[in-house]
């Protein structure tokens, strides 16, 4: 048997102040978007705001719906709609804001597995990394360099 080890790494921001002035624009896009989600099952509000080579922000919210699992999450919602509107554009950045409408968000939320999949895909497509900002309602902020901290093991179309 061999071992392997796999690092990763993080910046993280104590606030949203600490960020570069676009990336804090992109921020308080997300955080805007965040609180048009549509949630009624979960309670749970997630916005993702795009930064596109264009100079286009894209913008998404979790959008559920009561035949589970039909919702799609925020962050799919806006790669999905920057891919149709503005295909040959690359994302520079994405910046990631949850919170719940019964308790305070304090921790950084990730990515789930599936939003993994679907950034990873267009990073791959667009040969450059996105960086990733992540962060709560409130509290510190995750920065990636690369969807390859959150997923080392990518999917892609090599293996089909």
């Amino acid at each position: 048997m061999k071992e392997i080890s796999i690092t990763t790494q993080f910046s993280v921001f104590e606030s949203i102040e600490e960020l570069s002035k676009d990336t804090q624009d992109l921020m308080n896009e997300a955080i805007a978007i965040r609180k048009k989600a549509y949630a009624p099952y979960s309670k749970f509000r997630v916005g993702a705001a795009l930064l596109l080579d264009n100079g286009q922000i894209v913008l998404g919210s979790n959008q559920e719906n009561a035949a589970y699992p039909s919702g799609l999450c925020a962050e799919r919602v806006a790669i999905y709609h920057a891919g149709a509107i503005y295909p040959d554009a690359k994302i520079l950045k994405i910046a990631i804001t949850a919170a719940s409408d019964t308790n305070q968000t304090k921790a950084p939320i990730p990515p789930c597995g599936s939003c993994r999949q679907s950034i990873a895909e267009y990073e791959i497509k667009q040969e450059t990394p996105i960086e990733i900002y992540f962060m709560g309602e409130i509290g510190v902020i995750y920065q990636s360099a690369s969807l390859k901290n959150l997923l080392p093991f990518m999917f892609d179309k090599k293996f089909l």
